[in-house]
């Protein structure tokens, strides 16, 4: 039983709840908007939270069993045959979530908890971080017996090293292409871009051309899953990580600090040049500690820059053709402006691609297909300080088809945004990953391609209404390309998706997302969002927060702080799960939360053979929510529990079964739940 201070306390919030609703309706989330000016977390003191899911399990599996058991086996069972479902290149850890939802949810956070141990440890571990992110999609790196570093030394043995590093990338590289033909190389490196152009979920009308479009996508996916040998390609980047080593980055700073200028820059690029090199991978460039100008082409294999303000165009860590495979930059310092061209910037394109800027208030201004992506490849964009910002079009910031694209934002006050499948996006054979590790950061993906959706909600709608509806497909979301057809020949050309994940460490944190994202799946794809700390805003819209259609899984899960959940609508938010799909949402942590679901419904609704919990640990909660909360329908299973706290229950369902509140026990025929204990 609460004291006497704790009772009063929570009395006091109720009631300025209560008084802030009634005066300003919506903008009620302000009492619980993260504030940009509280200062940021000592990183180096916080520890990764442990898992909670098996935890949570142990307190909620018992009512399940109970209260819902017919419903959870036939549940369980229209689940296990999405084995059999047409889709190509289905990814284990997607098949181990709907066939045994439990067990796939705990490997789905080990497997985020685990990525965020290696990136919380420090740059370098790059190479460990690509071996953790590459066994979420049962895919193994080589073991590459990295170059040794100087940690002191002349600029040759640094000239040295650097070479070494390019030769070994290169010849495992080469391994990797061994058994690809020439015209399928060529092939690979060109629909990389097409496939950004092109892509969709789902493709509703066949016809000449999504004919055309599903075989060239059906043939990307064979030969990198078939020819490509990516074992090989990962070790690549594993040996290229190694130049992301700060203790390194420092020892060529001091070394080149004091040599005089070239006389005139190579081509291309405009400021000092302290030095160039030739080497068999192409043109090694260290520049100044002024500001540099830099327009990258092929010939470039790695510029390092010792600082400065810096413009970067072009292809920036991003391979040119398909002979040219290796591209590195490396920033040390100074404000830089990154304007990338489309699939030029940290992209791996048959090859891998990596860009370090170790500190600055950077500007990332990203074509589509850029910003830690990759086709057939792998992307690396790691940033090591500074209030940044990522400015993206669609495909950018941890995206990627055939491959992995990986962002890392180590430190700052940083800005994402995008116009979708992006800030953790997987597509099939793909794994995109955003790690943020420590700021008050801002996320935002969305307000660009209308929904389908419009055509039946708002059929009148145009863009700016309040009904008006567009696409996100992103902030760790993963997407296959469905095929909707009952042809058994058409059917046969649909890819299971891969692994989106949003992983934030640390900070009182924005999101803002339109539909399918944050923690969202959708055909035989995954998606995991985890938020380790901080006071955050959550806010989404159809199929937002652990949300997801077509044989998906979604997992989301908030570790702490008093957070604030929203959504425009008009449905599916908060463990949502349709058509044979497995969702989980929770908030863990006695912290006081408030969920404004006004304009949505959901924590935990399930439809057409699925399963979704929602599931608040502790604290006093204040709930709106119209409808939803333990909803079931269609041979589905939904499951809310509010397992501590007082919580205030304000505008919520009230069917046949009554109201929704304290200490109730609902049980729903269709199989649904509502339990708050």
């Amino acid at each position: 039983m609460a004291d006497s201070s704790q009772t009063m306390s929570r009395l006091q919030r109720m009631v300025t709840c209560a008084l802030l609703l009634a005066v300003v309706g919506c903008g009620l989330e302000q009492t619980y908007r993260a504030d940009p000016s509280r200062p940021q977390a000592s990183l180096a003191a916080e520890a990764t939270p442990e898992p909670v899911v098996a935890k949570l399990q142990q307190q909620v599996r018992g009512d399940l069993d109970q209260r819902v058991p017919t419903q959870q086996a036939s549940v369980l069972k229209a689940l296990s045959e999405g084995t059999t479902f047409p889709a190509r290149f289905k990814r284990p850890l997607v098949v181990q979530g709907l066939t045994e939802p439990w067990k796939g949810l705990m490997a789905l956070e080990r497997q985020g908890s685990r990525l965020a141990e290696v990136a919380r440890s420090g740059p370098q571990n790059l190479p460990t971080l690509i071996e953790r992110l590459e066994a979420g999609m049962d895919r193994v790196a080589g073991s590459p017996k990295p170059v040794p570093a100087p940690t002191g030394g002349t600029e040759e043995d640094h000239v040295a090293f650097v070479t070494a590093v390019l030769q070994q990338a290169h010849q495992l590289r080469g391994e990797a292409l061994r058994t690809l033909r020439p015209d399928d190389r060529r092939f690979l490196f060109e629909h990389a871009e097409t496939l950004v152009e092109t892509f969709t979920p789902q493709v509703a009308e066949w016809n000449e051309q999504t004919m055309q479009q599903a075989k060239a996508d059906l043939r990307f996916c064979q030969l990198v899953a078939e020819q490509l040998d990516y074992g090989a390609l990962a070790a690549a980047a594993q040996v290229l990580a190694g130049l992301a080593d700060e203790r390194w980055l420092a020892s060529v700073e001091n070394a080149f600090r004091d040599r005089r200028a070239l006389p005139a820059p190579p081509a291309g690029i405009t400021g000092e040049v302290l030095l160039t090199r030739e080497t068999s991978s192409g043109l090694i460039v260290i520049g100044g500690s002024g500001p540099n100008a830099y327009d990258l082409d092929q010939r470039v294999a790695v510029v390092i820059d010792l600082g400065g303000d810096d413009t970067y165009r072009g292809r920036i860590a991003a391979n040119a053709d398909a002979e040219h495979g290796i591209s590195v930059v490396i920033d040390l310092g100074g404000q830089d402006t990154y304007h990338a061209a489309p699939l030029g910037l940290a992209t791996g394109r048959l090859g891998v691609g990596l860009l370090v800027d170790r500190a600055g208030d950077d500007l990332y201004e990203l074509a589509q297909g850029a910003g830690g992506t990759g086709f057939a490849g792998l992307g690396l964009l790691v940033d090591l300080a500074g209030n940044d910002r990522y400015v993206g079009a669609k495909f950018t910031q941890g995206a990627a088809v055939g491959g992995a694209g990986l962002l890392v934002d180590r430190a700052g006050n940083d800005t994402l945004t995008s116009s979708g499948y992006a800030i953790g996006f997987g597509g099939p054979l793909g794994i995109g990953a955003v790690m943020d590790l420590a700021g008050n950061d801002r996320y935002q993906c969305g307000e660009q391609y209308p929904s389908v959706y419009n055509a039946t909600d708002a059929p009148d709608g145009k863009p700016g209404d309040s009904l008006f509806q567009y696409d996100c497909f992103g902030i760790g979301t993963g997407s296959g390309k469905r095929i909707f057809s009952k042809d058994p020949e058409q059917q046969s050309y649909g890819l299971a998706g891969g692994l989106g994940l949003m992983i934030d460490l640390d900070g009182h944190d924005r999101y803002r997302s339109a539909n399918f994202a944050q923690g969202s799946g959708y055909f035989f794809g995954a998606g995991l969002k985890l938020d380790l700390a901080g006071n955050d805003e959550h806010a989404a819209a159809r199929y937002g927060h652990a949300a997801g259609a077509h044989h998906s899984v979604g997992l989301f899960i908030d570790y702490g702080g008093q957070d604030f959940y929203t959504s425009t609508g008009p449905v599916y938010n908060g463990g949502a799960a349709w058509d044979r799909s497995v969702m989980l949402c929770i908030d863990a942590g006695e912290s006081d939360d408030l969920y404004d679901l006004r304009r949505s419904d959901g924590l935990a609704r399930a439809d057409h053979h699925s399963w979704s919990l929602f599931i608040e640990e502790g604290g006093g909660d204040r709930y709106l929510v119209p409808n939803g909360m333990g909803k079931s329908g269609n041979n589905s299973m939904a499951g809310f529990f509010d397992l501590a706290g007082e919580d205030d229950y304000v505008a919520i369902l009230r069917d046949s079964l009554g109201g929704r509140g304290n200490g109730r026990i609902l049980v729903d025929e269709a199989g649904g739940l509502f339990l708050d204990r």
